[in-house]
């Protein structure tokens, strides 16, 4: 794999992810002389004695506390020389005390994500980080070693102290990482690697520590996610509606033309594209049966008798269709499984609408973390070569850690992922709920002998998930709560913010794992049951279709008319080819069917929805969905 190249101005999310996954970096050659000068400015104005904040004072509310030539404390009995310079013990105190985090550690690709992007803003040049100091960072992360970072500390401003103090902690020799997947002190980490510990020089504890690289790290690889999550999401919606035999004039492009959200526009071309082909979606009512239970006088030949179902229509009496003549001449007058009105549920109709502000959400979201990954988020930010009376001119202390820009942008994500697993989820109790189902069996099974669960509990599970996430989208970005005795007096909680949506992003795939899951037995059901009126009707017996028909009229002339009609209908089955879903909607399936069997009888499903959700996490069902 190509190492991912750091200058402090190139880096995407794509190089990111890379890195995340196991991918080297390298630093850009041309870029190294800045990041010297500016180091090598600290130094001169230390020399000069020039009061700077985090170099030659304290931090926080100690930003008034300058450091003196030597130790005060050595004048205490008893007291050792330590032969380390007061700069360098207050950048490594500035380490060793806030690396305090609790909670389980973050996985590997969290934490591979946090030091490439620390090293790539170092590498601005405006953070007084010597060269030295990256390149031993650069060569931890390519070791391989993954400093042990738990998940619960930060607040988001300074930026994600306490975990970038576990990042660099492992740096100094201290704290624990994971090396060779084994769990071992920092300095152990470093002499199995053939790395030596880093003392930290001027500003440098402050440029390890002061930044957004938990919260950015959180939100690049939970977008990663989502965007495959987001066309997962359409799949599973477009399996639902060729699995109802679904209408598909709401998704026009000429519909969506006149409300051009860019989310919604792209959702309504996706779902057209997935559905190509399909010739359940907009099929003539009449032509859709509804499910009748099997029993052994429901098919006369022994391929039929196969058959895990029956099926039916009503006939609507010629008494009964005065003032609807007109319709009777364009539809045929049975009833099946479908009802004859011209548009399908909120679930079905608004996927456009719902799925396309999820993804306007998650885009306004890629754009700050795109303009986040190459921004100076350190402080002081240093100047060297300004023209300047005095050193603060050069040296200006600003708020770049406040993760306020990432937090709010999250918190919008947040918020959509309920939404996007919320229909997900009315869509599978659509699908298992036969007041709703449009013909199908009641939670998608047989169920002849009333013994039978089917697909009832799978709703429950995306009920509880979509309960879950629900609860867990109130913003943190909200609640500040203020830190360093008031002198950092508003925070963002940016970084539980993301680390929330990280988390949540891999609920939302069980969610549509669970529709698609449920999608696929609806539309073999869907395909099977019309296909064998199909069959029925190119036996060429009206007789035999006949007996489908509830509600043939007993007087003579009625029943001609009546016989006529379903001839007519015989006929327009028969020449009709075989009915199937959308190219990209049977690739899909298929898939679905290569690790999931049908469910013709109650069996154990723990690892069915297990699989369901592993196609999801693996992407499978959407590759094949991609590659037809």
């Amino acid at each position: 794999m190509k190492p991912v190249r750091l200058d402090g101005r190139s880096l995407t999310r794509g190089g990111l992810v890379a890195v995340a996954h196991g991918a080297h970096v390298e630093l850009a050659a041309e870029q190294l002389p800045a990041v010297a000068r500016a180091a090598d400015f600290l130094a001169e104005q230390v020399r000069r004695e020039e009061p700077i904040y985090g170099v030659s004072t304290g931090f926080g509310s100690n930003a008034d506390r300058l450091l003196g030539a030597h130790r005060v404390r050595e004048a205490l009995p008893g007291e050792e020389p330590t032969g380390e310079s007061l700069h360098a013990e207050l950048q490594r105190n500035l380490i060793v005390t806030h690396a305090v985090c609790v909670g389980e550690p973050f996985p590997a690709d969290v934490v591979r994500a946090m030091l490439c992007i620390r090293i790539n803003t170092l590498m601005r040049g405006h953070s007084g980080v010597r060269v030295e100091t990256l390149q031993a960072l650069v060569a931890m992360l390519n070791a391989g070693i993954v400093p042990v970072v738990p998940q619960l500390g930060s607040v988001g401003a300074s930026g994600d102290l306490a975990p970038l103090s576990h990042l660099a902690i492992v740096l100094l020799g201290g704290g624990e990482a994971f090396y060779q997947g084994e769990r071992i002190s920092g300095a152990e980490a470093l002499e199995r690697a053939g790395l030596a510990p880093v003392t930290l020089s001027y500003k440098e504890g402050l440029a390890l520590n002061n930044g957004t690289a938990q919260m950015l790290a959180c939100g690049v690889l939970a977008l990663s996610r989502l965007e495959d999550l987001l066309d997962t999401a359409d799949l599973a919606a477009a399996m639902t509606i060729d699995a109802f035999a679904g209408r598909l004039g709401a998704f026009a492009g000429k519909v969506h033309e006149l409300r051009p959200h860019p989310g919604q526009v792209e959702v309504a071309a996706h779902l057209r594209k997935l559905l190509e082909g399909s010739t359940l979606s907009d099929i003539p009512y009449h032509l859709v049966p509804t499910f009748k239970p099997w029993t052994a006088q429901s098919w006369e030949t022994p391929e039929a008798q196969a058959l895990r179902f029956d099926i039916g229509w009503n006939w609507v009496p010629l008494d009964q269709r005065h003032g609807r003549e007109k319709f009777y001449t364009r539809f045929r007058p049975f009833k099946g499984g479908k009802k004859h009105q011209p548009q399908d549920s909120y679930s079905l109709r608004c996927i456009p609408q719902v799925h396309g502000a999820v993804r306007d959400a998650v885009a306004q979201a890629a754009r700050v973390l795109d303009i986040e990954l190459n921004a100076l988020t350190d402080n002081p930010i240093i100047f060297p070569d300004a023209d300047a009376e005095h050193v603060e001119q050069q040296v200006i202390s600003a708020g770049h850690f406040h993760g306020m820009p990432l937090a709010l942008a999250m918190s919008y994500v947040k918020a959509a992922i309920p939404v996007l697993a919320s229909i997900s989820e009315r869509r599978l109790n659509k699908l298992v709920d036969p007041a709703t189902n449009d013909g199908l069996p009641a939670f998608l099974i047989g169920n002849e002998d009333a013994t039978e669960s089917g697909f009832m509990i799978v709703q429950y599970t995306a009920a509880a998930i979509v309960n879950d996430l629900t609860s867990r989208a109130m913003p943190a970005s909200v609640y500040s709560i203020p830190t360093s005795a008031n002198a950092e007096d508003h925070v963002s909680m940016g970084a539980n913010e993301a680390r929330h949506v990280l988390a949540m992003a891999d609920d939302l795939g069980k969610v549509l794992g669970l529709e698609l899951y449920t999608a696929a037995q609806a539309l073999d059901l869907r395909t099977d049951m019309i296909n064998a009126a199909r069959e029925l009707a190119r036996q060429g017996d009206v007789e035999a279709l006949a007996a489908k028909i509830q509600g043939a009229p007993r007087n003579a002339e009625d029943h001609a008319a009546f016989l006529a009609e379903v001839d007519a209908l015989r006929g327009e089955l028969a020449e009709a080819e075989a009915f199937h879903p959308g190219d990209a909607v049977a690739a899909a399936h298929a898939a679905i069917r290569t690790r999931i069997p049908f469910l013709e009888r109650d069996r154990a499903l723990d690892r069915d929805v297990a699989a369901a959700v592993q196609l999801v996490v693996d992407g499978d069902v959407l590759a094949a969905a991609r590659s037809s």
